[in-house]
């Protein structure tokens, strides 16, 4: 079926179907040349929900983590002979020797593990390893 375009030429129409198929374009320009072109409005307007959720990730997320990171830093930094600490896995124990990257904790009498300072989650109040005993 070939229908003939009002332009008295042997092509048809784009998007109209000719004997080869439909004929049809996917390029923007056309589409965005037949509705007129762009309004122009856009700019940053169109950016600003874009910023507006990068500015909530920021304070909600980013920030947040950014200084729970630099507290633990600075508690791991701080870390001194006798403190009571517990593990990233649960373990709590009192620091008997530090290294520049691991630390002696005892956990039981006679029982000292030794872990990486990183691995340090977090120090309890001093008396917490005697009321955890009775």
């Amino acid at each position: 079926m070939l229908i003939k375009s009002k332009h008295n030429n042997k092509e048809p129409v784009k998007g109209q179907i000719s004997n080869k198929g439909i004929n049809m374009s996917f390029f923007i320009s056309d589409a965005v040349a037949q509705t007129g072109g762009a309004t122009g409005s856009g700019g940053i307007i169109s950016f600003l929900p874009m910023i507006l959720l990068f500015v909530v990730f920021y304070f909600l997320l980013i920030r947040p983590q950014q200084k729970r990171q630099k507290e633990h830093k600075n508690m791991v930094a701080d870390l001194a002979k006798g403190d009571e600490i517990v593990t990233m896995g649960g373990i709590l124990g009192k620091i008997t020797a530090i290294d520049e990257n691991f630390i002696s904790v005892e956990v039981a009498q006679g029982t000292e593990l030794k872990v990486q300072r990183v691995a340090i989650q977090t120090m309890m109040p001093k008396g917490t390893i005697k009321a955890a005993k009775s």
